[in-house]
């Protein structure tokens, strides 16, 4: 099976899908500042990574793996104090994914895979409200692994699991690997580690990065970040949201 991505194939083709193999997934991402290195579109960059490899390893075991455009804004109020950062209300971002599942669902596309990779806790809130709804819902099915949880976030790189990952090694290793062209590799390389955990700042109800200790809006090490790790990062993304998939449908 191939994989598809929707906005490019016509209406007729869509209508011809096989539906009992087909599996619709969304990137999900943000438009935020990702420190002075990496673009303001670093989350939906990872998130079009892990989908598509989601997608290839779907397609190789038969399934017709469908490629929505991605989500690009939500909420993001952590880091609405940078320029160029867009931030929603939490509610909007949960009607746009509702709305969405119930659109494909209409049209027989009924299982929707949500590849994230915004992790500001308002946007996952939003999200985990959605796949409530849909949960509720007939006709609608929904995949979301919260890679912020066990057992996905065991599986991920090591700054990753200390929480001080917002674009350093984790993020910008992935950026590397995806878009290489968008790091400013002169600034990345500068750059000294913050090893400010970011979850921990959460933990302890800091509210934006500025409280949280990452003035620059960055937490990590972006000048370890290599291309080679980004390239399996993207791959283990990749394998949970196809497990979480085909869990989904083994149910």
């Amino acid at each position: 099976m191939a994989v598809l991505d929707l906005a490019h194939l016509t209406w007729e083709e869509v209508r011809d899908l096989d539906r009992t193999k087909t599996v619709a997934i969304v990137p999900v991402g943000a438009v935020e500042a990702h420190g002075p290195h990496l673009p303001l579109a670093t989350d939906v960059i990872i998130a079009e990574a892990m989908a598509r490899a989601a997608a290839g390893r779907l397609a190789a075991r038969g399934h017709e793996a469908v490629l929505l455009p991605a989500i690009a804004y939500t909420a993001a109020e952590f880091a609405a104090g940078f320029p160029g950062t867009v931030s929603l209300q939490p509610a909007t971002v949960t009607a746009l994914l509702v709305d969405l599942a119930r659109s494909l669902a209409r049209h027989g596309l009924s299982l929707l895979a949500v590849a994230n990779a915004h992790l500001d806790p308002a946007h996952l809130g939003a999200i985990e409200a959605a796949v409530t709804q849909i949960r509720r819902a007939d006709g609608a099915r929904i995949v979301f692994p919260d890679v912020t949880k066990k057992p996905w976030a065991v599986r991920l790189t090591e700054e990753f699991r200390s929480g001080a990952c917002h674009a350093g090694q984790y993020e910008s290793s992935i950026v590397l690997a995806a878009r290489p062209e968008l790091v400013r590799e002169t600034v990345r390389r500068s750059l000294p580690a913050n090893p400010r955990s970011l979850s921990g700042a959460i933990r302890a109800g800091q509210t934006n990065f500025e409280q949280a200790g990452g003035p620059r809006a960055y937490f990590g090490s972006p000048a370890a970040a290599r291309a080679d790790e980004g390239a399996r990062t993207i791959e283990v993304l990749g394998g949970i949201l196809e497990e979480a998939v085909l869990a989904e449908l083994a149910r």
